[in-house]
């Protein structure tokens, strides 16, 4: 029986190889996080996208940007999709990495702490149930 191959592979680890300052400052943080389920990946895929970190248990995706990526319909591309996928995104600039790296793990740590939201809600209850 063989296995399928995930032509992605390769791509995701040449970007774990080749990270910015900020990336590797972000995950020297963010893989000592212990929260439950809470465990990030970096260059995780979601479909045809690499995400710089995630956290597929809670739906949490974190980009770390640089300047090219100001006001990008690329990126927003890829945000809706992730949105899509059930995920929420936060995005941080590269300096604000480098320069506040307590606030932007505060941040990361209190989304992290909010469930997402639930794919299928809880169907209505008949009238007369709990009361």
């Amino acid at each position: 029986m063989s296995r399928t191959i995930d032509h992605r592979v390769p791509r995701a680890r040449s970007l774990r190889q080749n990270t910015t300052d900020a990336e590797r400052k972000l995950w020297q943080r963010l893989r000592k996080i212990a929260l439950g389920d809470v465990h990030f990946r970096r260059q995780a895929t979601i479909g045809p996208y690499f995400a710089d970190f995630a956290c597929h248990a809670i739906r949490l995706v974190i980009e770390i940007d640089g300047g090219q990526h100001a006001e990008s319909a690329t990126d927003q591309v890829r945000t809706d999709y992730m949105h899509a996928q059930g995920y929420r995104v936060l995005r941080f600039w590269n300096h604000e990495v480098l320069e506040n790296i307590d606030g932007v793990v505060e941040t990361i740590l209190s989304a992290a702490s909010v469930a997402p939201p639930t794919p299928d809600p809880s169907p209505p209850q008949e009238r007369g149930e709990g009361n």
